[in-house]
């Protein structure tokens, strides 16, 4: 197997990744910056194929070789040990050692179950987004945002730059909800000013406040979608919905290297300390695998990380000012935008909780206990890993820590057997002497 060595070691490639991997690297160390994703980014500066990238994310992405920088993209990693990650790739495997290391792995979105939710055209919002800039074709496309949090607008003018027609962003929260979250905004101008050209963006998109979907509603595909509003419930034909209702930090990395986890989470994040030093003493965490906290906290957080990890108390100390006031915008958003019990109500006992293994809600009602619940329905045990049903059953509060992704095994993603043959072994070979 191809090995590596590394002062420093970062994985994922997003905003926190890449401002660990920069800081790091002008302080003198062996960088290594790993990313599953054939180019850098993350999910936050995704590479569009007509739009390219943020300037702020290009000046970034492309000084990574002139920073010295060593680049692995498209690397997965599968497998964790201490100092030593194993990443799969096109060419096999690679052993990945690190002195230290910054888990920068980012956030999945949150998907609830409802009627109809697993139809085709149906997506998350983000994940619609994502499609778009790679280039699945959107143009001409009737499209419903639904859900709550400033990733629909996001993803709307996202869309709508594609040649969507956003037919409507339905957002969950109410008006006094939404005024009491603008009026708590002249701490951040710059968000004011981005949720404002946001909407200029959008001009002659409707925005509904305190509007949920209801029901997706087709046969082999989305036909229309069910949204309840103040004035009552109304059907809307479309081809795409787009729902999204949060994210969700991916953790398993950190879980399997043993890591602690903040448990006081709805869906647990990685447990730091004022150096963003996790429970292992040469590991070090930032961005949204420390709780949803958007591309400016990450930024300031990987470059943090790095600091610390290479021992720049001076450096660290100096960006924890900007790190309180990220995170106080991330707690206000959260306070303003989380999931709401009706959303909790949806999903009927024919719903399905697990789209890999075919489970219905009525199934996950009927074993309390997560243990049998996936001994006798698989539930959380398909391709997903559990990463989709987990965190939605944790949301809804029918699941215990025991059926998501914090409880993990290698490999962490799916991988080749011949990749993994290339992965040494303690065990003695079959008729050898131990």
């Amino acid at each position: 197997m191809k090995q590596r060595r590394f002062d420093l070691l970062v994985v994922g490639a997003g905003p926190a990744g890449l401002a660990a991997a920069h800081a790091a690297a002008r302080r003198g160390a062996k960088v290594g910056l790993v990313d599953a994703q054939p180019r850098a980014g993350g999910q936050v500066w995704r590479h569009d194929l007509r739009f390219g990238v943020p300037a702020m994310a290009r000046t970034q992405i492309e000084g990574l070789g002139s920073a010295g920088i060593e680049w692995l993209a498209g690397h997965e990693v599968v497998l964790a040990e201490d100092h030593t990650v194993v990443a799969s790739h096109a060419d096999g495997a690679v052993a990945l050692h690190w002195r230290k290391l910054v888990i920068a792995t980012g956030a999945r979105e949150l998907m609830l179950p409802f009627p109809g939710w697993t139809l085709p055209g149906v997506t998350g919002a983000g994940g619609l987004q994502a499609l778009a800039k790679q280039g699945w074709p959107v143009a001409g496309k009737r499209v419903v945002v639904a859900g709550t949090g400033p990733l629909l607008l996001a993803a709307a003018a996202t869309l709508r730059r594609h040649g969507a027609q956003v037919l409507g962003i339905h957002e969950q929260a109410g008006r006094d909800v939404l005024h009491a979250f603008a009026r708590r905004l002249w701490r951040w101008p710059s968000r004011l000013a981005q949720a404002v050209e946001l909407r200029a963006r959008l001009a002659g998109s409707r925005w509904h406040a305190g509007s949920v979907v209801l029901a997706a509603h087709g046969d082999d595909t989305l036909r229309a979608v069910e949204v309840e509003r103040g004035n009552g419930r109304q059907w809307i034909e479309c081809d795409q919905l787009a729902v999204g209702w949060g994210l969700v930090p991916n953790v398993e990395l950190a879980r399997l290297l043993g890591c602690g986890l903040d448990a006081t989470s709805v869906h647990p994040a990685v447990r730091v300390d004022a150096r963003l030093r996790s429970s292992h003493p040469d590991i070090h965490a930032a961005g949204e695998a420390l709780g949803i906290g958007g591309r400016d906290c990450a930024r300031v957080e990987g470059a943090m990380a790095a600091c610390f990890a290479l021992g720049d108390e001076r450096g660290g100390e100096a960006l924890r000012a900007r790190r309180k006031r990220e995170r106080a915008y991330a707690d206000l958003l959260h306070a303003h935008f989380a999931p709401d019990a009706r959303m909790r109500a949806l999903a009927t006992p024919d719903t399905l909780a697990c789209r890999c293994e075919d489970v219905p809600m009525s199934a996950v009602h009927a074993h309390a206990d997560p243990r049998q619940l996936r001994l006798v329905t698989r539930c959380g045990m398909g391709a997903c890993q559990g990463r989709v049903c987990g965190a939605a059953l944790r949301e809804l509060r029918l699941a215990s820590p025991s059926l998501s992704p914090t409880a993990v095994r290698p490999p962490l993603t799916p991988v080749e057997l011949a990749a993994m043959a290339d992965v040494p072994s303690d065990e003695p070979e079959q008729g050898t002497d131990p």
